[in-house]
């Protein structure tokens, strides 16, 4: 699975946890109410009285249903309005400890799971390696895999003519080449192969100079050659 999709399921997982956990909240909420308003429903009328007294508490805990909310739930009086009126309320988390949360806690174990499983499975950066063999400008030829690598261990993409011709460039002693050795060797069934050599080295100048401390030389078009920058030469 690719790691895009991981994460989406693994939203979705979050989601689909916190939504049980609060249908279970909520459904255990509704049933503390209802069981709360009925006890003191009952209680009221067998007291006939609007005095809350310590003999209505206990008369009130007596007739709730549910056992965990005796000597949980509360009565309130609505002393703002002339009427009496009295409440039941429990808190939050008391309603939340009565709710059954066991299969949002096993969601959010598989949830726990997956989000390891993304953590192990992420993109890893790939590390900056130096690689050994021909050295120069900071650029390194690897004659191990045929590669051209920057200072920082990254490869340098070049296209396969791009790359047969660096190649000849750093297998040379001097770094240089003949224009007529290079068209031997790329083109040697072309009669002419000057423009064809032009606009390869016209766009390899750019790839070079970007990863390295090189650019290429033209003598008179005559040949070319691999040099240092002049402000970058070793001293």
């Amino acid at each position: 699975m690719k790691q895009q999709y991981t994460v989406i399921v693994l939203f979705a997982m979050i989601i689909a946890s916190s939504l049980t956990s609060l249908d279970s909240y909520r459904t255990t909420s509704k049933r503390v109410c209802e069981d709360m308003n009925r006890a003191l429903a009952i209680t009221l009328e067998e007291q006939q009285s609007d005095v809350i007294s310590q003999d209505t508490i206990r008369t009130f805990n007596s007739h709730l249903q549910i056992a965990a909310l005796r000597g949980k739930a509360t009565l309130a009086v609505d002393t703002r309005s002339r009427q009496f009126k009295a409440y039941a309320q429990c808190s939050e988390a008391t309603i939340f400890s009565l709710s059954d949360q066991r299969p949002a806690a096993l969601l959010w174990m598989l949830t726990g799971l997956w989000a390891v499983l993304v953590w192990y499975r992420r993109p890893k950066p790939e590390p900056t390696l130096i690689h050994a063999g021909n050295y120069y400008g900071g650029l390194t030829f690897s004659e191990s895999d045929g590669r051209f690598y920057a200072a920082d261990g990254s490869q340098v993409r070049l296209t396969p003519m791009q790359h047969q011709l660096m190649e000849m460039f750093f297998k040379s002693p001097s770094h240089s080449l003949s224009k007529a050795e290079i068209c031997e060797a790329l083109w040697p069934k072309k009669p002419d192969a000057t423009d064809t050599l032009y606009t390869l080295i016209r766009r390899l100048k750019p790839v070079i100079e970007q990863h390295s401390d090189l650019k290429i030389e033209s003598d008179r078009s005559k040949a070319y050659r691999l040099e240092i920058f002049p402000s970058r030469k070793d001293s």
